[in-house]
C-alpha cells in the first residue's frame, strides 16, 4: 500500500469516526448543545453548497437566502397539509425551479453586476413574499405546529451535510468540476476549449440552491413563527460568504474551517453586543478579505509551498 492510499484510508476512519460521534451526540448532550450544534450543521450545509458553486466558478452569489427562506416558507405552508417528505421534496422543486429560472436569466452576468443581481434577488423575494401576505394571506406570517424534536432537526442536517459533502468530493474529481474550475479561472478560454459554460454553471447552480432550499426546510421547525423577515434575512446570506471566504471557497471541504470559528464568534457577539452585531459582520468580512483572501486552507498551501 502507497503511502498516498494509506493517507485515504486514514482520512476516511477519521471521517467515519466523527461522522458516528455527531450522530451520537443528541442522545447525550444537553439543549443548549444541541441547539449550537444545528446551528453549526445548518451554516456547514449553506456555506459548503455556497462553495460549490461561487468557490469555484468566482460568482459571488447573495442569494443563499433567497432559497433558504424558499424552504422555510414552503414549510411554513404546507407543513400540515402534506407528509413531511412530501413536503421537502416540493421545497426541493421549488428550489430548483427557481434557481433554473434565475440561472437562466444571469449566468451570462459576471463580476460586480452578478453579485448585485443576486443580493437584488433576495430583496425583491422578500418584497414578494411580504406583499403577499399582507394583501392576499391577510397576515403578516405563519405558525409551524410539527412534531420534530430538535434531535430529529439535528439528524436530518447531518445527513444534508454528509450529501452536499459527498457531492462536493465527487465534483471536485469529475469533469464538470474541471470545467467549473476553468471558468473560475478564464471563462473565455474556457469557452474556447470546448467547456459549455452556461450549461455547467446551471447545473451548480441548481444542485448548490436545492441543498440551500433543503436546509431552510429542515431547520423551519424550530422556530414556532415564521415571517418574511425571518426567512429572508440578508444577514445569512452574508455570514455564509464570510465562513466560506474563512475557510477558503475553493476546496469543498474549506467552508467547514470557517463554520466553527465565525458561528462561535457570533454567538458570542449576538448575547453580549446585539445592537452591534452588523458592525462585528462588517467588520470580520474587510478582515478575512484584507488578511486571508485564499482563506485559511490556501495560507497553509502557500506556507507549504515557500
Amino acid at each position: 500500500m502507497n503511502v498516498r492510499a494509506g493517507r485515504g484510508l486514514f482520512v476516511g476512519a477519521l471521517a467515519l469516526g466523527a461522522l458516528v460521534l455527531l450522530a451520537l451526540a443528541p442522545r447525550y448532550a444537553n439543549s443548549y448543545v444541541v441547539a449550537l450544534l444545528i446551528n453549526l450543521l445548518l451554516y456547514a450545509v449553506l456555506a459548503t453548497a455556497w462553495s460549490l458553486f461561487s468557490g469555484t466558478t468566482r460568482y459571488v452569489s447573495l442569494a443563499t437566502v433567497s432559497f433558504f427562506g424558499v424552504g422555510c416558507y414552503t414549510v411554513a405552508v404546507l407543513a400540515e397539509r402534506l407528509p413531511w417528505l412530501v413536503v421537502l421534496a416540493v421545497a426541493a422543486a421549488l428550489g430548483a425551479g427557481l434557481a433554473l429560472l434565475v440561472g437562466l436569466a444571469t449566468l451570462r452576468l459576471s463580476g460586480i453586476v452578478f453579485v448585485i443581481f443576486t443580493f437584488g434577488l433576495s430583496e425583491l423575494v422578500r418584497q414578494l413574499v411580504t406583499w403577499y401576505e399582507a394583501k392576499i394571506a391577510g397576515s403578516v406570517g405563519r405558525y409551524v405546529f410539527l412534531d420534530l424534536t430538535p434531535a430529529a432537526i439535528y439528524w436530518q442536517l447531518l445527513a444534508l451535510a454528509v450529501a452536499v459533502l459527498l457531492l462536493g468530493a465527487w465534483v471536485a474529481r469529475s469533469r464538470l468540476g474541471f470545467a467549473l474550475r476553468l471558468i473560475g479561472e478564464d471563462e473565455a478560454a474556457a469557452r474556447h476549449c470546448g467547456v459549455d459554460a452556461t450549461r455547467a454553471k446551471l447545473v451548480m447552480f441548481t444542485a448548490s440552491s436545492v441543498f440551500m432550499v433543503l436546509a431552510g426546510a429542515i431547520v423551519a421547525p424550530r422556530w414556532t413563527y415564521i415571517d418574511a423577515a425571518i426567512a429572508f434575512n440578508p444577514l445569512v446570506s452574508f455570514q455564509v460568504v464570510i465562513m466560506a471566504l474563512l475557510g477558503g471557497a475553493a476546496r469543498f471541504y474549506a467552508p467547514l474551517l470557517g463554520v466553527l470559528p465565525v458561528v462561535l464568534l457570533f454567538e458570542v457577539f449576538v448575547k453580549y453586543f446585539p445592537n452591534h452585531f452588523s458592525i462585528v459582520l462588517g467588520l470580520a468580512f474587510l478582515l478575512i478579505v484584507y488578511l486571508l483572501p485564499q482563506g485559511v486552507v490556501g495560507l497553509v498551501v502557500r506556507r507549504k509551498r515557500q
